[in-house]
């Protein structure tokens, strides 16, 4: 791995293109440190640090820390990953947008122009949203019109430019510039926890040996995550091929990824679970908020309780099964395999085949949403039995840094494999 890092940063242009993306990157960090004008910062970091649990916390997780920074990133990338879902939600249920996706690549073009025009939306009513957040958190101290519109045309503004900055990390460095940005901002929260941990080591919470074994079961997470990550489940498939008057046979596969929808699932399911408690936050004297805070055994949403746990990982694996049938359409695939006389070996073409297919689809997503489930229990379970609090252990942000990363090792796998290099994975 080592020498085939060396020979891509002989490329020239190969080193041209790392170089950039890490530049990029580097503004990203720097952006989320250029605070909002009229934010009382000092006030929303010491709220932020005591409501960590709540959906704030896991959209701080998500932005690097822009958000307890009070910073011009405070929206992230967020507004333009949520419209970009309900597009794809979308896509199912509208013809023209379903007809789109068909037309290749001009299609997924203009779904991706309506997706960027529909984010600007999206950003200016969540920087609204923010600044709501903001003054009942007591952050605000000017809420004079001006300065209502001046946080939500900056915090709209630098949403905006965090997307443009994503597409030329896309266009002129490598891997998917969006993602990259959620994933450095993910490792950025890193340091945080160690310095954490080494906090509560010096100040004997913990033990030397729990943080030991911490790492030990982190490593176990990590190593099960990517295998979970490169796993597919590959239905066989048999396509009918005539030359010179003889009949051929080619075998081919339909492969589907493990975790291929879990990341949203996840997503899906902490923001139904964790929403409730955010608003009681905003009327902590309401009855709401009473209920939403009271120990009794059958409210859901009392975090890191036993009915918020069960309820937690059973809607993980039902928005996992759920999301699952979204993305892959069983009847065209079906349709796309008659229509190539191919054929799945003792099945039927044709309805056999689509049953056979969601079939395949369930079990996956079942196997695939319980995984997600005990990833994403492990930080509460270790919040409950131990003294570590607030590590930024999240299974979404492990989940989506394995993705990145295995699609960034083989952006650049293809582009050594382009100049007669050797890739990263030796098969």
């Amino acid at each position: 791995m080592l020498s085939t890092l060396r020979n891509a940063w002989k490329v020239k242009d190969i080193r041209g293109k790392i170089i950039f993306t890490l530049l990029m990157l580097v503004v990203f960090r720097i952006g989320n440190y250029i605070p909002v004008p009229g934010v009382n910062k000092d006030a929303l970091m010491k709220v932020m640090d005591t409501n960590s649990n709540n959906l704030l916390g896991f959209y701080d997780l998500m932005n690097g820390g822009a958000l307890k920074q009070s910073s011009i990133f405070a929206l992230g990338v967020m507004p333009y990953i949520n419209t970009s879902i309900i597009m794809q939600l979308l896509t199912v249920a509208i013809p023209h947008l379903e007809n789109l996706s068909k037309e290749g690549e001009e299609g997924r073009k203009k779904i991706q122009k309506y997706t960027k025009y529909i984010s600007v939306v999206f950003a200016v009513i969540q920087s609204y949203g923010i600044y709501a957040i903001m003054t009942q958190l007591g952050a605000i101290d000017d809420y004079s019109k001006f300065n209502v519109a001046m946080i939500m045309l900056t915090l709209t503004a630098g949403s905006v430019f965090l997307v443009w900055l994503g597409d030329q990390i896309t266009v002129k460095g490598f891997g998917n510039g969006v993602s990259l940005i959620i994933a450095f901002g993910i490792i950025s929260r890193v340091p945080d926890s160690v310095l954490r941990i080494n906090s509560q080591v010096t100040n004997e919470q913990v033990t030397p040996l729990e943080v030991i074994i911490l790492g030990a079961i982190l490593i176990a997470l990590l190593i099960s995550v990517i295998v979970m990550t490169l796993a597919e489940r590959r239905i066989p498939i048999q396509y009918a091929s005539k030359a010179n008057g003889r009949h051929f046979k080619q075998n081919s596969n339909l492969p589907f990824n493990l975790t291929a929808s879990v990341v949203i699932s996840i997503i899906f399911a902490m923001s139904f679970m964790r929403l409730p408690a955010t608003i009681g936050n905003f009327f902590p004297n309401s009855t709401f908020a009473v209920w939403i805070n009271s120990d009794k055994w059958f409210n859901i949403f009392k975090y890191n309780s036993g009915a918020y746990n069960i309820t937690y990982i059973v809607l993980i694996i039902f928005f996992t099964w759920f999301y699952t049938q979204i993305i892959y359409k069983a009847d065209e695939m079906a349709e796309n395999i008659h229509k190539s006389a191919g054929f799945i070996p003792g099945v039927r073409p044709g309805e056999d085949t689509r049953l056979h297919i969601e079939k395949v689809l369930s079990r996956v997503s079942i196997i695939a949403g319980t995984f997600a489930a005990l990833i994403a229990i492990f930080p509460l379970v270790l919040e409950s039995s131990t003294s570590f609090r607030d590590l930024s252990l999240g299974s979404t942000g492990l989940l989506i840094l394995v993705s990145v990363s295995i699609e960034t090792v083989k952006t650049l796998e293809s582009q050594l494999v382009m100049r007669h290099y050797g890739g990263f994975l030796k098969r």
